[in-house]
């Protein structure tokens, strides 16, 4: 099963990025280019590939480059955008600033620095299941990813430090979320997060309430090629070992 007619993609570019600084100081993450052709490009032409019908992201550091590159649509795919005025502060505040999409229906919700396949999309949305995200258990234990833990086949924990008392699988957490009809809970429990915190929390922690509520599927790429982009290694390892394999499977 597709889902991808009926799904709307919320994309997060709002944060500034400051691992990546100077090369973020005066453009988004997003648009740094990976040989010549920018990650929220690639981005998007995956998701107007897979026939996602409207994608919106959320913008704040230098929004209007992002906007300039998407404007209002995309291979036939519509473009929308969404401001998130506090980008300086959590990923939390940028999906919150989403939560009107969460509620609307069945929303895919993608990190932007992300260099990936166009199969993800094709696992992720054919997934079964009314929630999932994607895993991969081939990752290189560092202490900086984000982990899902799993357990008779559904995600319980998804926390960089948090460790479930009993598990029977994990992988990275690749940044790529999707829910039919629990986004007005994901609402609910992203708005306890903010009350609770500082506004620096990650929007991953209410996911991780979400589990308790609904079962998270976890979707295996392990052995896909794939990373994200966090450090300047991490551009220079995208461009000469994992985009010659996007590549090859994408054909583009």
């Amino acid at each position: 099963m597709n889902r991808a007619g009926a799904t709307h993609a919320i994309v997060l570019a709002a944060g500034v990025a400051r691992r990546l600084a100077p090369l973020t100081d005066r453009t988004n993450k997003c648009l740094l280019p990976i040989a010549g052709r920018s990650l929220l490009d690639r981005m998007l032409a995956a998701l107007a590939a897979a026939g996602v019908p409207d994608t919106t992201i959320v913008v704040g550091h230098c929004a209007d480059q992002v906007r300039a590159l998407g404007g209002t649509g995309f291979a036939g795919m519509r473009l929308h955008y969404i401001e998130n005025p506090e980008y300086r502060r959590g990923s939390v505040l940028s999906l919150y600033a989403a939560r009107d999409l969460l509620r609307a229906g069945p929303t895919l919700v993608m990190d932007a620095d992300v260099l990936f396949p166009r199969e993800f999309l094709r696992r992720l949305l054919g997934a079964a299941g009314h929630c999932a995200v994607l895993v991969d258990r081939g990752f290189a234990d560092t202490g900086e990813e984000q982990k899902a833990y799993s357990r008779a086949g559904r995600v319980i924990t998804l926390s960089k430090k948090v460790v479930p008392q009993v598990w029977d699988a994990v992988g990275e957490n690749v940044g790529f979320f999707r829910t039919d009809d629990a986004g007005g809970e994901l609402v609910t429990l992203l708005e306890q997060v903010i009350a609770e915190g500082t506004g620096l929390e990650e929007y991953e922690e209410a996911i991780h309430r979400l589990m308790e509520r609904h079962d998270v599927s976890p979707v295996d790429v392990t052995g896909l090629p794939w990373t994200e982009m966090d450090f300047v290694e991490d551009l220079r390892r995208a461009e000469a070992e994992v985009l010659p394999h996007v590549v090859a499977l994408d054909g583009s």
